[in-house]
């Protein structure tokens, strides 16, 4: 069972788009040595929509070699059709991931029966324990609460990762599932601290990549329940949860990691570098949290 902060890994990825493997390896490094309590590879943030199968797996064995069990490592297996996402839990499952992360089906829409053998179907199919995952601003497909109370009934199915932003309906699956053992992350690092301090058992986030001591630090508080620590250390993060978001995800966490010099300015189409009238914004958050110097 993981806790905490984590990191919803970027793939690193030279100028030309190859995947540069020597600077993913690094990037675990930078997560091992800074708090990150568990590392998500190839989730959204990794980019895995562009990718083939065949990187997809590749992205996913790497970083779980690199990590070698020191924290766990929860693989993106998401796919809009429910053979494919069986294929990538199982692969993750071979290769020694310690959980699987699914997504919602996108852009074919299914209805909330369809939600439901989908996640079945996934669990049914792989060894692996099974994270949902609901985010409905990119997917199309709203998993809701009463689906997800049916599916935590399902074995093999531990956890949801809501990235919806709606605390009330977050508090509504907290106070449901209450001593179940069914884990609650957030993946909303603008309301992840609230969400916690409600019972959240942690954020799949996209800030940790940039501020993983920081973020670990937040939910360590958040999650015991220290408001006043918990609150102090969001303030000082809110501008990059706020300004992450401001083209889309990975856009500008790439440029920022990059800033930082951890990888070389890589994005794969359609998806494209930062634009440049928002440099400033992204340099001046990252001062504010104390990541550069100017």
């Amino acid at each position: 069972m993981v806790t905490g902060s984590i990191v919803a890994l970027a793939t690193p990825m030279k100028v030309n788009g190859d995947i540069d493997w020597e600077a993913l390896r690094r990037l675990v490094n930078f997560h091992l040595d800074h708090g990150t309590d568990g590392i998500v590879a190839a989730g959204t943030t990794g980019e895995p929509t562009t990718m083939s199968f065949a990187e997809h797996f590749d992205v996913i064995r790497a970083v779980v070699e690199e990590v070698d069990g020191r924290i766990p490592v929860i693989a993106g297996t998401g796919a809009n059709a429910t053979s494919e996402a069986v294929e990538l839990a199982r692969y993750a499952s071979e290769v020694g991931a310690d959980y699987c992360l699914s997504v919602c089906p996108y852009y074919n829409k299914p209805t909330q029966e369809g939600l439901y053998r989908h996640f079945k179907a996934v669990a049914e199919g792989s060894e692996l324990p099974v994270i949902l995952y609901n985010v409905p601003g990119r997917t199309c497909s709203d998993l809701y609460n009463e689906t997800v109370l049916r599916l935590a009934e399902v074995d093999n199915i531990v956890g949801l990762k809501d990235a919806t932003g709606n605390l009330e309906r977050a508090e509504d699956l907290i106070n449901r599932l209450a001593g179940s053992g069914f884990m609650l992350y957030s993946g909303d690092d603008g309301t992840a601290c609230d969400f916690m301090l409600m019972g959240g058992h942690g954020d799949i986030s996209v800030t940790a990549n940039v501020a993983p001591q920081a973020m670990h630090d937040l939910c360590v508080a958040a999650v015991a329940g220290d408001a006043e620590r918990a609150h102090q250390l969001n303030t000082r993060l809110m501008p990059l949860h706020t300004n992450l978001g401001i083209e889309a995800n990975p856009i500008p966490v790439k440029w920022a990691l990059n800033r930082m010099g951890l990888l070389e300015p890589g994005i794969r189409l359609p998806l494209t570098w930062l634009s440049e009238k928002y440099h400033s914004t992204i340099s001046e958050a990252l001062q504010l949290a104390g990541l550069i110097d100017d």
